[in-house]
């Protein structure tokens, strides 16, 4: 079990066998604050106690106890505190296509399901999610596959909409120059090229390219490519590699810089979540790291 020591935060980041696919993360945090990022699956919270408060495509969004948050796959958002003791929330993180799976069971058209709301006010969602949590920290795989089914479904029919490949409600489609530019950075994760080189690189000039990529992307390409050295480091870690040399693998400087953007993004340092995936559980506390 990796720990980290500290006062006033606690987050516990694990998974359970029966739901392999599927994060789970219970945490209290007061001057954590999360940087601007996106996920690749969606993000099913119930605010325990306290107030989170967080930047979302609508504008600033605050969720209090009892609310359940749901965050889009692909959508730019942030986290912070709302209110001065902070907030604690339990939250599940499955793919698209465990969600998509269950929307299809429910007879949901072809499509990637989408949710326009942020915060639900939903105290059936809401137990669920604590239910899953519980039977994940209990280690009951029939309840914990069980209660994650049941809440996909609650969440799918009672607030989701489907969205087709034609929905003129998607996001505009990215920009060749865009898309040239992302594969670039995707390859290049050490030694990244400037947005001058970049821009060359794909016939573009400077300012209409990181305009174009902001747009589209929602991130300037500096703040992507952390995103995606993040993602990267994630893998790493998966396979068992220690912190220092995940950072030098992914371009980060050192480790305190690969672990500033880490916990900024997930919520617990690199290190707590190595152990994570060697131990199975993730327990995190404060803001430091450990060697």
């Amino acid at each position: 079990m990796g720990a980290v020591s500290g006062a006033g935060e606690a987050a516990h980041f694990f998974r359970h066998p029966a739901i392999p696919d599927v994060d789970l993360l219970r945490a209290r945090y007061v001057t954590h604050r999360f940087a601007r990022h996106t996920h690749d699956g969606y993000v099913f919270g119930v605010i325990d106690a306290g107030v989170e408060e967080f930047e979302h495509p609508g504008g600033v969004v605050r969720a209090g106890p009892g609310s359940v948050v749901v965050v889009n796959p692909g959508v730019i958002h942030d986290g912070r505190a709302g209110a001065p003791e902070g907030w604690a929330y339990r939250v599940i993180y499955p793919p698209v296509d465990v969600v998509a799976a269950v929307a299809a069971e429910l007879g949901a058209r072809p499509g990637t399901p989408a949710f326009p709301d942020a915060v639900l006010d939903d105290p059936t969602a809401a137990a669920l999610l604590r239910a899953v949590h519980r039977a994940g920290e209990k280690g009951d795989a029939l309840a914990a596959s069980t209660f994650l089914r049941t809440t996909l479904a609650r969440l799918l029919t009672g607030h989701s909409r489907d969205v087709r490949r034609d929905d003129p409600r998607r996001p505009p489609s990215m920009p060749r120059a865009v898309r040239e530019a992302r594969e670039i950075l995707h390859a290049n994760l050490v030694g990244p090229p400037s947005l001058d080189e970049l821009a060359e690189a794909v016939g573009a000039r400077p300012f209409p390219l990181l305009r174009a990529f902001r747009e589209t992307v929602g991130l300037p390409p500096h703040a992507y490519l952390n995103q995606v050295r993040v993602r990267a480091a994630r893998d790493l870690l998966d396979e068992g590699l220690r912190p220092a040399e995940v950072a030098s693998r992914t371009g980060f400087a050192d480790q305190a810089h690969l672990s500033r953007h880490f916990k900024r993004t997930l919520g617990v340092p690199p290190g707590a979540y190595r152990s994570a995936r060697r131990n199975g559980r993730v327990v995190a506390r404060g803001a430091e790291e450990e060697s």
